[in-house]
């Protein structure tokens, strides 16, 4: 198959989380093919670790030269640079700014791609990848007939290689886009990406309002890392900004805990989390397609079992 690239996720400065999974796809993917090496780049200049990004499977980076954000810059460097080394697969994380590169890229390489897989495997040195369908109720194995496999994986599905191993670090050139990223706004401090969380908390319209939201934040503040989302409805209600909804059309996530609090389990949601590992549905109605997905349910007001649970976490995570 030859060599795998990896557009790596760059948020001011710093490498997302998500793309060392990916790398880690990638040295699957390589190992599956027959070997061949990894290629990790940056389109926008970064900071880069080259033993963190050896570790999860890159046998060298690239960092482009550029400290602005550009899509079609970004899919054109990514596509030139592919080329340059004769890569046969080109992976992506699946989160907003991947989805925007996936179909660019795959476009200038003149070839099909697959979007938020969960797994992927070979069959006589060629590439297969397993995603969700229709809202997370089937999966289906594709395998692209093009020049070039073009994929993005879905956060928490994948692990970085574990190597003992330091990537090598170059420079390139990125290419000219028409329209850049000036800046970001709205941008939430001290909790992690709902996308790439590994613990969540998502409340609905069972919440009752915005002025209810601390009990969400509260069992949040009780587990380290934990990210908090909310349902369109929420979102749509003007309660929480659409950075946090999960759905389909807000962000799909996948973490090992996903608590679902006056969530009722409308198809759009459910597209969005049904495949986390775990799944706490808090809720009154015993009748709530939430609890048909749930692991654990638990029959109740949020208002009374939310204050309750966060008080519990607090005492199992004190010392």
């Amino acid at each position: 198959m030859g060599s795998v690239l990896v557009v790596l996720e760059v948020r001011g400065g710093k490498v997302r989380p998500a793309s060392m999974e990916a790398l880690g796809a990638a040295r699957t993917a390589a190992e599956l093919t027959g070997g061949g090496t990894v290629t990790a780049l940056a389109t926008d200049a970064a900071e880069v670790d080259a033993s963190a990004l050896g570790a999860a499977g890159a046998d060298q980076v690239l960092v482009a030269n550029t400290e602005q954000h550009s899509s079609d810059g970004a899919a054109a460097t990514a596509a030139r640079v592919a080329r340059e080394i004769g890569a046969g697969a080109v992976f992506l994380t699946a989160t907003i700014r991947g989805r925007d590169l996936l179909g660019r890229i795959a476009a200038l390489l003149n070839t099909g791609f697959v979007p938020d897989c969960i797994e992927l495997g070979a069959e006589g040195g060629k590439l297969h990848f397993v995603r969700p369908v229709f809202a997370g109720k089937a999966l289906i194995r594709v395998r692209i007939n093009g020049p070039v496999a073009v994929a993005s994986f879905r956060p928490n599905f994948f692990r970085g290689a574990g190597r003992s191993a330091t990537a090598a670090i170059q420079k390139t050139t990125a290419e000219p886009g028409k329209a850049v990223v000036t800046g970001l706004s709205g941008e939430r401090k001290g909790r992690p990406d709902v996308a790439e969380a590994t613990k969540i908390i998502s409340g609905g319209r069972g919440m009752g309002g915005p002025e209810n939201w601390h009990l969400i934040e509260a069992v949040a503040d009780a587990v380290p890392g934990m990210a908090t989302g909310a349902s369109r409805a929420v979102v749509d209600a003007g309660w929480r900004p659409h950075e946090e909804q999960v759905g389909q059309t807000g962000k799909t996530v996948s973490p090992e805990l996903y608590i679902a609090a006056g969530i009722s389990g409308a198809i759009q949601h459910l597209a969005g989390m049904s495949t986390s590992k775990v799944i706490v549905a808090i809720n009154k109605d015993k009748e709530a397609p939430i609890f048909q997905h749930a692991t654990y349910g638990v029959v109740g007001d949020v208002h009374q079992v939310l204050p309750k649970l966060a008080d519990e976490l607090k005492k199992a995570s004190s010392p």
